[in-house]
């Protein structure tokens, strides 16, 4: 057909119009990152079965706190310390909690592959882990204090003036402290293993087997160390206590002047050690997050 009679283009209007609102930038958008992942965490925004494991596992820590308000409503002392709140419990709910929701918040990204449309808007490598990492740690820490908060409202319920509520008060803050610790090293260690995988059950698979099986190698390891000779026992207790990241906040905890624990008192060089190692897992955990999303960013 000649050029001359070819129809003429036609630009149709379909009322787009341009933004013309503020554009909030980088900060906006790891702010929005890390609210998404932590609603993400408690299963929020998604269907029932997404929240089964957050909800089931906070009020598996909370049943001790009701327990003591029972106790205590019937007259009797607070059932459990603020700082060692129902360490067996505490422990296996976070190796729940952790090896289901970490993968949540990172393997679903990596296995569909839109880590490349989050890297296309102002944002950093780097700043998406660390998004990820301030929404687990900061959902880890609600599972971890508001069960001490409910400890320390059913316990406060039984007691008469007020100095003998600021007394609990002063015991409740350190109580809440090593609940942060708890979660800033348990919810960086899961989220550097979580990233390395974008199969969900091989994250979790991973994450469970790391928390669980270093955990219960220090517990056989402290008991079969705790035979004769009482110098020894400690010794080895305290080795086998290296092991787990569990009895290396139980240690540290001790080492700032917590009360007894799981391991034996790790005072002087022993607490130093204790509190170096945690030091260097949080470290690492920190540098394979940023090292992982670099080259995935890259790719």
């Amino acid at each position: 057909m000649p050029a001359d009679v070819l129809p003429a283009g036609v630009i149709h209007d379909l009322g787009y119009q341009r933004y013309a609102g503020d554009r909030c930038g980088r900060p906006a958008i790891v702010r929005a990152l890390a609210v998404y992942s932590l609603r993400s965490a408690f299963g929020l925004g998604r269907g029932s079965r997404a929240k089964i494991v957050p909800i089931g596992v906070f009020a598996l820590l909370c049943l001790p706190a009701l327990i003591n308000a029972v106790l205590v409503a019937r007259g009797g002392a607070r059932a459990f310390p603020y700082d060692t709140y129902s360490y067996p419990v505490r422990v296996v709910g976070m190796i729940i909690f952790l090896a289901a929701q970490a993968p949540e918040l990172v393997s679903r990204d990596l296995r569909h592959r839109v880590l490349p449309l989050y890297f296309a808007r102002p944002l950093r490598p780097a700043d998406y882990p660390l998004a990820k990492l301030a929404a687990l740690i900061t959902a880890s820490l609600i599972v971890l204090d508001v069960p001490v908060l409910l400890l320390y409202v059913g316990t406060i319920v039984g007691v008469h003036g007020p100095g003998a509520v600021w007394h609990q008060t002063l015991l409740l803050l350190p109580g809440l402290a090593v609940g942060l610790l708890w979660a800033v090293v348990l919810a960086t260690i899961a989220l550097a293993i979580a990233a390395f995988s974008g199969r969900r059950a091989v994250a979790t698979g991973a994450v469970a087997g790391f928390f669980f099986l270093t955990w219960v190698l220090s517990e056989v390891l402290g008991t079969v160390a705790s035979g004769p000779g009482a110098v020894a026992a400690a010794t080895g207790a305290r080795v086998a206590g290296l092991i787990s990241p569990f009895t290396l906040l139980d240690g540290v905890r001790q080492w700032l002047g917590g009360g007894p624990g799981v391991v034996p008192d790790p005072g002087g060089a022993w607490g130093t050690g204790y509190a170096l190692l945690l030091a260097v897992l949080v470290a690492a955990g920190l540098a394979a997050l940023v090292t992982r999303y670099r080259k995935v960013g890259a790719a």
